[in-house]
Order: structure tokens, then sequence, then C-alpha cells
């Protein structure tokens, strides 16, 4: 049974950092690639990043590029979202997703249907 959780949300004042975990079990992590989604209230679901199996390939949005870094540590089955310089439009439940097919982002990175696990989400909120 699969299992993807995520932990490491909570409130902070604008300007400053979180990192989120995600932990997934019952999968060959290394197989993924890995995807961090967010949903305030009212809007869509949006990809925010992406990380191929490997670490070495990423992706991101344009509204949070050069503020959030993603990573994973493969031993620890473990994926990262490094949230810097943090806006209140930040403010979202943040998703953890596993994609399942060739282990890379590709151009479809951001596209909810491509991820087959998620988790429950850890909440955000940034004040101003």
């Amino acid at each position: 049974q699969v299992q993807v959780v995520e932990s490491g949300g909570g409130l902070v004042q604008a300007g400053g950092s979180l990192r989120l975990s995600c932990t997934a079990s019952g999968l060959t992590f290394d197989d993924y690639a890995m995807g961090w989604f967010r949903q305030a209230p009212g809007k869509e679901r949006e990809g925010v990043s992406c990380v191929s199996w490997h670490g070495g390939t990423t992706y991101y949005a344009d509204s949070v590029k050069g503020r959030f870094t993603i990573s994973r540590d493969n031993a620890k089955n473990t994926l990262y979202l490094q949230m810097n310089s943090l806006k209140p439009e930040d403010t979202a439940m943040y998703y953890c997703a596993a994609r399942p097919g060739t282990g890379y982002c590709l151009g479809s990175w951001n596209e909810r249907r491509t991820y087959g696990y998620w988790g429950q989400g850890t909440q955000v909120t940034v004040s101003s």
C-alpha cells in the first residue's frame, strides 16, 4: 500500500522561510519523478515544482522560480521543498505527488493527471 505524507507546513510572516518534507512508502521511491502542487481556496490545484528520479533535473512554476528549491533524498524516501522569501500569495495547501513512468518530469510535469499517488497535503499560510 502506497502512502505519501507531507509535513512542515505552518504560519510564517511574509519574507520568511519554510521547508516542506514528503515521505513516500510502499513504492520504489527512486523509480518516480516527484512533484509539489498547491491549491489555494477557490483556485485550481497548480504545479509548483518537479524533480527527476535522480534529483538532477528540476522544473519550477514561474511564480516560485528563484525562491523555492526542490530536492530529494532517495536513501530516505523523502522529498523536500525549501521555500524562501515567502509571499502572502504562496498561501495554499501543498501536496506531494509521485509521477509514474520514466522517472523524469518532462514537459507535462505540472499536469495533475500524470501523477499517480498523492498525499493529504500540508497547509502553508503566509501573513502580510
